[in-house]
């Protein structure tokens, strides 16, 4: 099979064995798999892949058609179309996965589109549902909204019908995401340093927001923390999601401690397989159908060949793009 490997820094399109399912594992012909940051910092080094999964074939979600199961596989069948998330090992025309971790693809998604869809909405899910516990009417703030998870995010908080404040670094992000359902977005303020500016910042929330957020998922890391922290109504609701300006800030204890502040971290890639087929569980019951219904959809920014992964990883680090860039395994 064909498979985008990393050598040196750069992606390579090698041959590699077809692997062979475990017991409760089915093999996947990939038809589709997104790009990720996380693909990025593997790319660079930074990123090994977790434990079982392939060293050296990035790649974290897919899309496909299950080829053959496992001697004790009992929930999908040869033949299904599924898609899902992996620790690695999706950028190639086979893979490997366990059956909880495989969710079926509706008739109405075509696999390009199922392939943008796993890691940015099973992330945005998880730690909008299961960890922040969103209600209706609360006010969410996502930062880096013009991000495959910011777009999701956005989307998803808008049919659990909550408010959303977003923030991006450029105007035209934000945009492009009122065709999303975005009424407030906030350009992220600068101070003479360049640094974030936490102040105001807060000011920009409060005038939307007058009490604060309920919840904020932070893409960012680094200062927005202090942010966060600032701009958060009484017990509310912190998910830290990405490190993309840093992953160390200062912290207000006491406005933690006053606010009855909850705080969390999330990765999927790291997760055991129980923990994994659970977020895949709860991503089955309250996102696909939505995307069934056409009441979500991934924003897909580019689809490349899987022969031209290195180009399509040199697009995403330029930070330029809207939503998601596909590869094509087929």
């Amino acid at each position: 099979m064909r498979a985008a490997v990393v050598h040196d820094g750069h992606i390579v399109i090698e041959q590699r064995p077809v692997p062979s399912p475990g017991s409760h594992e089915v093999l996947v012909q990939i038809a589709a798999a997104g790009v990720n940051r996380a693909d990025l910092m593997q790319r660079l080094g930074f990123y090994p892949a977790p434990p079982g999964s392939p060293a050296d074939i990035p790649g974290l979600e897919f899309a496909g058609t299950v080829a053959e199961l496992g001697p004790e596989v009992s929930a999908v069948a040869v033949g299904d179309r599924v898609f899902g998330v992996v620790g690695g090992g999706a950028q190639a025309q086979y893979l490997c996965v366990h059956e909880t971790h495989c969710a079926i693809v509706p008739d109405t998604l075509d696999f390009i589109t199922a392939g943008g869809v796993p890691e940015a909405f099973v992330t945005a899910h998880d730690a909008m549902v299961t960890q922040a516990a969103v209600q209706p009417n609360d006010w969410v703030l996502i930062h880096a909204i013009g991000s495959g998870v910011g777009t999701t995010a956005l989307q998803l908080a808008r049919a659990f019908n909550a408010n959303v404040i977003g923030t991006a670094r450029t105007a035209a992000k934000l945009e492009q995401c009122t065709s999303l359902g975005l009424a407030h977005g906030i350009v992220a303020p600068s101070d003479d340093a360049g640094r974030l500016d936490v102040n105001a910042l807060n000011e920009a929330v409060r005038a939307i927001a007058p009490n604060g957020t309920d919840i904020a998922l932070d893409l960012v890391g680094g200062p927005y923390l202090e942010a966060e922290i600032a701009c958060a109504a009484q017990h509310g609701r912190i998910v830290l999601i990405g490190t993309l300006a840093g992953g160390r800030t200062s912290f207000d204890i006491l406005a933690t401690m006053q606010k009855f502040l909850t705080i969390r971290g999330t990765v999927l890639r790291p997760r055991n397989v129980a923990d994994k087929a659970a977020a895949t569980a709860a991503f089955v019951r309250d996102v696909v159908p939505l995307l069934a219904a056409g009441a979500v959809a991934p924003i897909i920014e580019s689809v490349m060949p899987l022969a031209e992964a290195e180009q399509a990883y040199d697009l995403l680090g330029t930070d330029t793009t809207f939503g998601k860039i596909v590869l094509d395994c087929s």
